[in-house]
């Protein structure tokens, strides 16, 4: 299958091996770019497209990352634009930690073919693949095309989404899908804006649209202490579930401070007795498979 003439995603990077982000052995695909900016975000570096300011550059030890003058544009505010070189990098973060404007200077554009060709050599060690972000819903021409791609590969995808795209209106991309995995972050409107910065009614119509098309593979809600109601949405949450289809996968996660920004590392972590209060809540609403991790 050959691409669409410019098709392509900005990718912020692969992995390629997971075994917690969807059922068996699967490569993950974060998207680069988010429209909620939530407070205990656990990637922000994947919230902004790069604005090549070159604050990352000098801090690379291994001298991967260098930089150019461009004349000043939309992409390149500063007349700068910074290049990274994979085969340079060793991973140490340290160009993440110094970035100010949630990005990566490790982004890359790629068409879908590109894209899979990044994990071929893993494929026979593969279930599928699970695109998430970011949030992959802010590309939706390209997460279709990849998903489309991959299903015709032999490598099912699922999609992890905040649930901010209406689904509803990209019938091919949920045909081509495998699954998705749904993230309510607080049920109240008024919470929900205020940890995020956007509101939820999306994300329910979301959550009841893929229930009725059969394609809710597992809804997460992370459990952050002082944030939001905890209990009121697990309690709203269970309930639709369990009324649709009260086998999909309903993953309580608790808050956990490595990789948040440096403002929100010392908020308070749920305890036990307030998780397991959680899930009882959940299989109590008739859930069969209530996950706390």
């Amino acid at each position: 299958m050959s691409d669409a003439p410019g098709l392509r995603g900005v990718v912020a990077r692969i992995l390629p091996f997971s075994a917690v982000d969807g059922p068996g052995n699967r490569a993950v695909i974060f998207l680069q770019g988010c429209d909620f900016n939530c407070h205990y975000c656990h990637n922000p570096e994947t919230r902004s497209l790069c604005v090549h300011c070159g604050i990352c550059v000098p801090v690379c030890p291994t001298k991967a990352l260098s930089q150019e003058s461009v004349p000043v544009s939309e992409e390149a505010p500063y007349g700068l634009r910074v290049s990274w070189d994979p085969s340079q990098c060793i991973n140490c973060g340290a160009c993440i930690a110094a970035c100010p404007h949630d990005s990566s200077p490790k982004a890359r554009t790629m068409s879908p073919t590109e894209t899979l060709a990044a994990i071929a050599k893993y494929k026979p060690f593969l279930s599928g693949i699970t695109v998430s972000g970011g949030e992959c819903g802010l590309q939706p021409e390209y997460l279709e095309a990849l998903l489309v791609a991959s299903r015709a590969a032999g490598l099912p995808g699922l999609v992890d989404s905040n649930g901010s795209l209406d689904f509803s209106l990209w019938p091919r991309l949920v045909d081509a899908a495998e699954g998705f995995m749904l993230d309510v972050k607080a049920w109240d409107e008024d919470e929900h804006q205020a940890l995020t910065g956007l509101g939820n009614v999306m994300v329910k119509a979301n959550l009841r649209f893929l229930l009725e098309a059969g394609k809710l593979y597992e809804l997460r809600t992370v459990i952050a202490p002082g944030l939001f109601d905890a209990e009121k949405t697990v309690r709203e949450v269970a309930a639709i579930l369990a009324e649709k289809d009260s086998r999909v996968r309903y993953k309580l996660i608790r808050f956990r401070p490595q990789g948040v920004r440096e403002a929100w590392r010392d908020s308070p972590q749920p305890d036990e007795p307030t998780m397991d209060r959680l899930a009882a809540i959940a299989r109590d609403a008739g859930l069969s498979s209530v996950i706390v991790v």
